[in-house]
């Protein structure tokens, strides 16, 4: 869906039908609540960007509302695993090697 910036991202969800006012990112954990997220925070949010990025469909991708620098500000902060690998993602955009590998090549340190 089209984020309140106009960048696509799959973890947003708006709805505006009939005076309804229904904002949220499905992308965060029920730990975080719907009342730490704004619209605002899609316009600095990664998120978009990762998932044009690499279209992986072993990436998962994990979200919070975090404060900025002394509390100032909030962001989110984005984390990323691989199902497949079983560990983490450094850089999401790129993934995390293992996925896709030609079939001939074996991976680093392997056979």
């Amino acid at each position: 869906m089209r984020t309140p910036i106009g960048a696509e991202c799959p973890y947003y969800y708006g709805d505006f039908h009939r005076g309804r006012q229904i904002e949220e990112c499905r992308l965060l954990g029920p730990g975080d609540g719907p009342h730490n997220w704004r619209s605002a925070l899609c316009g600095r949010c990664p998120v978009p960007r990762m998932v044009l990025a690499n279209a992986c469909p072993d990436l998962r991708l994990h979200g919070q509302v975090a404060a900025g620098f002394l509390g100032l500000g909030r962001g989110m902060r984005i984390t990323a695993t691989c199902q497949r690998s079983g560990g983490p993602v450094e850089r999401p955009e790129i993934g995390c090697g293992l996925c896709h590998l030609p079939d001939d090549e074996p991976p680093e340190g392997g056979p």
